[in-house]
Parts: C-alpha cells; structure tokens; sequence
C-alpha cells in the first residue's frame, strides 16, 4: 500500500513538474527582458581629393587619431594658383568694360566728336561755295563741265562727312546702348563665377577630416597623381557608435524608439548604456550573420542603437549582445 502511495506521489511529481517546465517555456518568468545579438557598425569614410593632380604632402599614418578639420594631405597646387591668377585678371578686364558701358563717354571724346563736326561743317560749306562759283563760271567758258562736275561731286562728299560726324556725336551724346550694357554685366558675372571655381579648386588642394576618426588605412604616398575617383585615406569614425542588431516580429513592442538598453561585448564585462533611434519599417530574412537551422526563413526587423558613453571598448565590427529591458545603470 505505501509503495502504491509512493508511486502516486512520484507521478504527480513528474506531472506537475513537467506542467511547470511547460509553462515556464511558453511564458518565460520574466518575459520583459529580451536578449539581442548584433554588432558595432563599420563607418568608414574614404577620402579623396575634388581635384586630380600630385599628392604632394601625406601628413598622417595608418593608426593616428584624427580630429575634425585636421590637414591631412595635400596637392601640388601651382597650377591651381596659376590658373586663380588668370581668372582674376579675366575679371578685372571685364569689370573694367562694364564701367566704361555704363559710365559713358568721356567729356574728352565728346569733345573731340564735336570739333570734327565743326570741321566737317566747314568743309561741307566750302564745297558748297565752290560749286556755286563754278556754276557761275560755266556759261561764259570760263571753266568746264567737268570741273563743274567735280565740284558738285566734292559738295556731296562733305554732305555725306558732316552727317556722319553729327551721328557719331549723337552716339557719343547718348552713351552706350542697354542691350550691350547687359551683355557686359553677363560678361562680368562669368568672369567672377570662373574666378570662384578657380578660388575653390585651390581650396580643394588640401584635404581635411571631417569628423573624429582614426586612419584606418593610407592608400597614396607622395608623389601619386591622384583623381578624384582614387581615395588617399580610408577613416574609421569614431562618433557616434551605432549597434545593428534583428528583432522577431513579436518582439518589436519592446524596441520601439527612445528604449534604454543595455550593451556589452565578449572582451569586457564592463556594460554600456545605448538608446533605440531607428526601427526598420520593412521586414527582412534573418540576415546569415545570425542565421540558424531554426532561424532561416525567419522574418526580422532590423534596429539601430546608439551608443551612449563609448570608449574604446567597442570596436568596430565586434559582436555585442544587447538586453532590452532590466537595463543595468
């Protein structure tokens, strides 16, 4: 009998014990933890120059830290100064042009347009004197038809001069017209525009960092002709620090945005405290760097963190593991 007793007692141990483990594997004892695993983002920034030309300084090694604005190489840029000097004696010729059209004629000029319109008045007068007095000579032979003709033909000609020297002191009287005025404004403002290219060419001689970085890699060495398309340095950012981690679908409440979690790597216990910023819109297929048996056909959500405090501690690329949720402060 008691052993019937004892046999009871064990399997309503094994039942109660298995409706335990059961129900602690569908609802877990604290299921507003969640444990993630991503890894620190790789931000790279490769460097090249706007303009081709011989590197001429490489000042920075494979290694060094960088800080935002720091030179970090620079072109041979003669020819760059060259071609600013020209530009600039382009826009000073067209400036000059301008200011002639629009300020006029000089009193000098219009003076001197005046007194050849005196001449030619006085010209046109004593043509018209001699062909009158060769009219007057003609009919009692005293000279010829000829000479007659050449006189009429001497009085048109100083006609034709004096109205061409009244006209040209009309122009000079009424100044440039606008049509040419605007086309020397058009003339200046190309002028002044290719003497900014040439301005930020020079600039774009020297080669900044722009942001905190550490040089992850120096592909050029002085020397090198370099083009636009060939980096000289490649940067590893160093701020911010962002942690790209998968969701499951049932578990995109816990990591909506502005969600405090908890960071850490398998190099260092010390833990690091990082915000959710970004929760991917858009499904994807668990991605192979966590891919698994059970996993590969499963649907995710991508998310970002940003990394509050972090140090050096956190590597790019390194693989870390994130708890949303009992965040340790």
């Amino acid at each position: 009998m008691m052993k019937k007793k004892l046999r009871l007692v064990l399997v309503l141990a094994v039942l109660v014990g298995g409706a335990f483990y059961g129900w602690h594997i569908t609802h877990p004892a604290n299921d507003r933890n969640l444990v993630l695993y991503g890894d620190v983002d790789i931000r790279e920034i490769d460097m090249a120059f706007r303009q081709s030309g011989r590197l001429q300084q490489v000042l920075v090694d494979e290694g060094q830290s960088v800080h935002a604005g720091q030179l970090l190489a620079t072109l041979d840029d003669v020819p760059f100064r060259e071609a600013l000097t020209l530009a600039q004696a382009n826009e000073a010729q067209a400036r000059a042009q301008l200011d002639e059209l629009e300020h006029g004629n000089r009193p000098q000029q219009i003076a001197e347009a005046r007194e050849a319109v005196h001449q030619a008045d006085a010209a046109d007068v004593n043509a018209r004197a001699e062909l009158v007095r060769q009219q007057a000579l003609l009919p009692g032979g005293t000279t010829s038809q000829h000479a007659v003709d050449a006189a009429r033909a001497a009085s048109l000609a100083a006609d034709a001069a004096l109205a061409s020297a009244q006209q040209q002191l009309n122009l000079m009287l009424v100044g440039s017209r606008e049509e040419d005025i605007a086309a020397g404004k058009a003339h200046l403002d190309a002028a002044v525009a290719a003497r900014e290219q040439a301005e930020t060419a020079l600039d774009d001689t020297r080669l900044y960092a722009p942001a905190d970085a550490i040089v992850f890699s120096r592909v050029r060495e002085a020397g090198s002709m370099v083009s636009p398309t060939a980096p000289v340095y490649t940067l590893s950012q160093i701020q911010p620090v962002y942690v790209r981690a998968y969701v499951a679908e049932d578990r995109l409440g816990q990591v909506v945005p502005g969600t405090q979690v908890s960071v850490s790597s398998d190099s260092s216990s010390k833990p690091y405290q990082g915000t959710i910023g970004y929760v991917s819109p858009r499904a994807e297929f668990t991605p192979k760097t966590v891919e698994t048996s059970t996993l590969r056909t499963d649907l995710v959500y991508r998310i970002r963190i940003t990394v509050d405090h972090p140090d050096a501690g956190l590597r790019q690329g390194m693989p870390v593991t994130i708890r949303v949720g009992g965040v340790r402060s």
